[in-house]
């Protein structure tokens, strides 16, 4: 039966049942109040069933109609989103891409202009995570996140280190000459409770006690370190502009790699032109000298 229903009564009752009025889903397809009330009729004819009960101050669905209802909005829905990924005479190709929100904003926003002058016709769609993400349970055709690269039933292209180095507002900075004094701070820390121990350690310093707080998120803990609740560790590189601004400060030189930005796809998931356009044109990037410089 479905081969032979006809697509503009179908257009017509699902306007209706949105509106529960032929006058309005006439005027939302431009057609008259009797063409609408005509094309529901033929669809009740041939389903062999009545779709609305016509009340005295308007319309009520049936309990048909309501079945019907919805899984024709999403057909619609989903052919009106795929028409319109048509421009210029050809397809916009989607991409969905989850990045480490640090990455994101401390090298790729500034950059995604050069990715749309360069492929016009990929519609970057960009989710943001703490680093934790799961490629086929989110739907993502790529992810950039951070760590050794081994991931399982993934294959990971290299991009840059990011270092860690402690990070703070300028007037504790101010008062940090050695090491030795953050003994007097409180350290911001991240879920990766190793940091802290290992930057010491780079730096010939016994562990001080590590009291504040604990973030899931590098940006956050930027912010917070920013607004002078303490000292954090954080990839330097990414916070580039805000180190140019003076809402952060540098005090050591000192430190430490515990892992690498990496562009990350699933084993089983067949690569698409979209996602090696973007991955040809990330590596590009990536090993511009300007890489990593917080834009």
């Amino acid at each position: 039966m479905a081969s032979h229903l006809p697509l503009n009564a179908l257009r017509a009752f699902e306007a209706a049942a949105r509106h529960l009025s032929f006058t309005r889903a006439g005027l939302e397809l431009r057609v008259t109040q009797a063409a609408i009330s005509q094309q529901v009729r033929s669809l009740e004819d041939i389903l062999g069933v009545p779709l609305f009960r016509r009340l005295p101050r308007g319309l009520a669905l049936t309990e048909e109609a309501e079945a019907l209802l919805p899984v024709l909005t999403d057909a619609f829905r989903r052919i009106g989103a795929t028409l319109d990924r048509f421009e210029g005479g050809r397809m916009r190709e989607v991409l969905t891409l989850g990045a480490v929100g640090t990455f994101v904003t401390g090298w790729l926003l500034p950059r995604l202009p050069a990715f749309r002058a360069a492929h016009p016709f990929i519609d970057l769609r960009l989710m943001t995570n703490n680093n934790r993400v799961d490629l086929a349970g989110e739907g993502l055709d790529l992810a950039i996140r951070f760590g050794d690269g081994a991931w399982h039933g993934t294959s990971a292209l290299a991009l840059f280190a990011a270092p860690l180095t402690p990070l703070c507002a300028p007037e504790i900075a101010a008062r940090l000459r050695q090491p030795a004094d953050l003994r007097r701070e409180v350290l911001l820390r991240s879920y990766r409770l190793d940091e802290w121990p290992r930057w010491c350690a780079a730096a010939g310093l016994a562990p001080p006690p590590v009291r504040g707080f604990v973030f899931d998120s590098s940006l956050t803990m930027a912010e917070a370190a920013g607004q002078g609740a303490g000292v954090a560790l954080l990839p330097a590189r990414m916070f580039g502009r805000a180190l140019r601004d003076g809402r952060l400060a540098r005090p050591f030189g000192t430190e430490i790699a515990l892992g690498a930005y990496w562009l990350t796809r699933l084993h089983s998931r067949a690569e698409t032109v979209a996602m090696a356009a973007f991955r040809d044109w990330l590596l590009d990037a990536c090993r511009d000298p300007a890489q990593g410089t917080g834009g």
